[in-house]
C-alpha cells in the first residue's frame, strides 16, 4: 500500500481492535468447550499478529505525513461525544449490576459490546463530520 494514510482509516481500524477485544473476551469468559473453539482461538490469534504488524507500518507512515487540522478537530469533537456515550453506558451497566439485574459475565459482555458499538458510532460520526467539513 503506497497510498496516503488518512485519519479516517486510522479511526476505522479501531473497529477491528474492538472486534478483537470482543473475541478475546469471549475466549476468556466462556464456560463451555466445543471442539471448534481451538480453531477459532488460533485463527483470532494469527489474525491479531498479522493485523498488528500491518498496522504498525501504517501508523508509522501516518505519523510522518502532514496533519489535517480540521480532521483532528473533528476527531476531538467525536471523542467528546463518545466519552459522554460511554459514561452513560457504564452508569447503566453499573446500576444493572448493583440491583442484581445482570451478573459479572453479562456485565463484561455488555461493556465489550458497548466498546464495539462505540467504535462503530465513533467512525460514523467522524465520517459524517469530516465529509461535511464541520
Amino acid at each position: 500500500m503506497k497510498s496516503k494514510v488518512t485519519l479516517k482509516e486510522v479511526v476505522g481500524t479501531k473497529i477491528i481492535y474492538a472486534v478483537l477485544l470482543v473475541c478475546y473476551y469471549w475466549m476468556w469468559a466462556r464456560r463451555d468447550w466445543q471442539a471448534y473453539y481451538e480453531t477459532v482461538q488460533n485463527t483470532v490469534f494469527i489474525f491479531t499478529i498479522v493485523f498488528f504488524a500491518m498496522q504498525a507500518g501504517r501508523i508509522y507512515k501516518y505519523s510522518k505525513e502532514e496533519e489535517d487540522e480540521l480532521a483532528i478537530q473533528n476527531l476531538r469533537r467525536t471523542d467528546a461525544i463518545g466519552l459522554k456515550i460511554m459514561t452513560a453506558a457504564a452508569v447503566v451497566i453499573a446500576f444493572a449490576c448493583a440491583v442484581k439485574a445482570i451478573d459479572g459475565t453479562a456485565a463484561g459482555y455488555a461493556l465489550v459490546g458497548v466498546i464495539l458499538a462505540l467504535a462503530v458510532i465513533r467512525f460514523i460520526i467522524f465520517s459524517v463530520m469530516d465529509s461535511k467539513g464541520v
